[in-house]
């Protein structure tokens, strides 16, 4: 057989180029499809660096970026009780890329005080519960109180005197100083401030009598006999710290059960396939005995990772709306 012509070979091998490359035009979509993560994260903390929050974010952040393979890096946006960094959350795009450290505060109670708050639950994909812990009274050495029965005394003796200082209004930290206060028929002035650092200043400084703190955050000042611990918010002592008396215990206080706990929420409207990846790497990161002894040394518990995280919420939700309709707290 004569060989064909260089023109018709040619020919030939343009239309064998062009239709090789319009087989390849319908792959190239899914060739190009990212894989998650395959950039850093961003983790928001709805407050100052230095309290408990951002404790357990940054602790969580090393464990979360081993298992994922990219940096995760830490977002304090501050302000209104968590709920400025909680917004930020709920309004950025549903990929994976921005989530939220968030805590009681601002993913139930800020909206079942304020209107202002605009976000919902519904609002966030509930990855995974990270720790609880609970919030314990403290006393400043100033005030020359040692214990619960020595601040009831005092403070019942001198109503409007003294005052106490929680990490914002409508906080879980808020609630629970209002609770003692009804419990225990005390009038004290609640004084919010942004964030744990200007509080623990404050009560170091003799500037402030009483303050409320998340375990975690206030047990490096008890630890070290700056303040003092005058008693724990849950119903009975944490397992933590033994020697630190639960208020529940005083009869005066025995409907004083109020804790915090850490949730690990991205946008509503995650893939499911990226949702399942960051829920396998919380799950992951939890039994990290490294993770668990930080938390532990801090005073909070690691969640158990059988727990439902969505039907935990709604739970808390329906408690929490009790609890504030009872304290008649709204801002």
């Amino acid at each position: 057989m004569p060989c064909c012509s260089p023109s018709l070979r040619r020919t030939a091998l343009l239309a064998l180029y062009a239709l090789l490359c319009g087989l390849a035009v319908p792959a190239t979509p899914a060739l190009a499809q990212e894989v998650y993560p395959s950039r850093p994260v961003s983790i928001v903390v709805g407050y100052p660096p230095g309290g408990s929050v951002d404790l357990v974010a940054r602790t969580l952040a090393v464990e979360l970026g081993h298992r994922l393979g990219v940096p995760m890096v830490i977002e304090n946006i501050g302000g209104a009780g968590g709920a400025i960094g909680a917004q930020r959350v709920a309004s950025a795009a549903p990929d994976g890329y921005t989530l939220l450290v968030g805590s009681l505060n601002e993913l139930v109670i800020n909206k079942l005080v304020t209107r202002v708050v605009k976000y919902d639950l519904k609002d966030f994909s509930a990855i995974g519960h990270i720790v609880s812990q609970p919030l314990v009274l403290v006393a400043s050495p100033g005030v020359g109180v040692q214990n619960l029965a020595e601040f009831t005394q005092k403070v019942a003796r001198n109503p409007g005197k003294f005052s106490y200082g929680s990490s914002g209004v409508g906080t879980s930290l808020h609630l629970a100083g209002e609770m003692i206060k009804e419990q225990g028929r005390l009038f004290m002035t609640h004084i919010p401030y942004r964030g744990v650092a200007p509080l623990a200043s404050d009560l170091l400084g003799n500037n402030l009598e009483f303050g409320m703190f998340a375990l975690s955050s206030g047990l490096p000042y008890i630890k070290s006999g700056k303040l003092i611990a005058l008693g724990t918010t849950e119903a009975s002592r944490s397992a933590i710290t033994p020697d630190i008396p639960a208020l529940a215990e005083s009869p005066q206080y025995k409907n004083v059960d109020i804790g915090g706990w850490f949730a690990l929420m991205a946008p509503a409207g995650l893939p499911r396939p990226t949702l399942d990846r960051l829920r396998k790497a919380l799950h992951d990161s939890l039994q990290s005995s490294e993770f668990r002894q930080k938390m532990q040394d801090n005073g909070a518990t690691v969640a158990a990772t059988k727990l439902d995280i969505d039907q935990f919420l709604a739970a808390e939700v329906a408690k929490y709306r009790k609890i504030i309709a009872s304290a008649r707290i709204e801002e």
